[in-house]
């Protein structure tokens, strides 16, 4: 009989937390969700450090509305359930 060492008992911890297909999947649904999550705030990053020229406002604007675009398009698709987004 062997007794599992602590590093056979973590790395099975770690198999136990991988994700799901499921979840995979669900992850790469929301992707375009994300993404432009992450494009906003970059926007609104960069209007903080210097004075707001109207290239930064645009660019706000636009990751704006490509979030709401993704947002609603997630929200659109047939057959799956909506996730809740933030």
């Amino acid at each position: 009989m062997k007794i599992p060492t602590p590093d056979h008992a973590m790395a099975a911890d770690l198999v136990a937390q991988e994700p799901s297909a499921a979840d995979l999947a669900a992850i790469e649904t929301e992707m375009p969700v994300l993404v432009a999550e992450v494009e906003l705030l970059d926007a609104r990053i960069a209007a903080l450090d210097t004075p707001v020229p109207e290239v930064t406002i645009r660019r706000i604007r636009r990751a704006r509305r490509k979030l709401i675009a993704a947002r609603l398009a997630l929200a659109n698709r047939p057959g799956e359930p909506v996730p809740e987004v933030a």
